[in-house]
């Protein structure tokens, strides 16, 4: 059976316990470049550069442009904490990616409930979802396959900086 993937809305408001995901908006970009702005983001990251304000912004230019881009908010504070991404491939998937959190968000809780809550929201629509995780990446990696992805092989990064990890998650039957 197909699915049309382009039914599925790529930005919208969602909420947990511990955060709440809502779309970016031209607005988020001081809040998110203040979590960017701290290199233990990138570290297993082939992006370094994000830390600079005009890098992070044509980052975050296209993450607006991308029309699939959510902000997480800390239900506690209120506060931004971070961001992540819905992406429909050119393979007809869906792709849920681009994720960073601050650093005092670290952890695994606040990580696990955005994926999971996008999850959910994904497999409303879709069968399965990918996941790309730059192959440097133990963190970012270790966190997809916790959330039960498995890797189904590799792709070249799109910006020519080494190899992706693809993984696929596929709805709890």
């Amino acid at each position: 059976m197909d699915v049309d993937t382009a039914a599925l809305d790529r930005q919208p408001f969602l909420q947990g316990r511990l955060l709440r995901l809502r779309p970016l908006q031209a607005g988020d970009v001081d809040a998110l470049y203040r979590i960017a702005a701290d290199p233990r983001l990138w570290e297993q990251h082939p992006a370094k550069d994000r830390t600079e304000e005009a890098v992070f912004r044509r980052w975050f230019d296209e993450a607006v442009s991308s029309r699939g881009a959510l902000v997480a908010v800390d239900t506690g504070s209120g506060e931004v904490i971070g961001t992540s991404r819905y992406a429909l491939r050119p393979d007809g998937a869906v792709e849920i990616g681009w994720t960073f959190l601050a650093h005092s968000h670290w952890g695994g809780r606040w990580n696990a409930e955005m994926k999971q809550l996008m999850l959910d929201h994904a497999f409303q629509v879709v069968a399965e979802v990918v996941f790309l995780v730059h192959s440097d990446n133990v963190r970012s990696r270790r966190a997809v396959e916790r959330l039960g992805a498995v890797r189904i092989g590799t792709e070249p990064d799109s910006h020519g900086r080494g190899e992706n990890d693809v993984f696929r998650l596929r709805r709890p039957e």
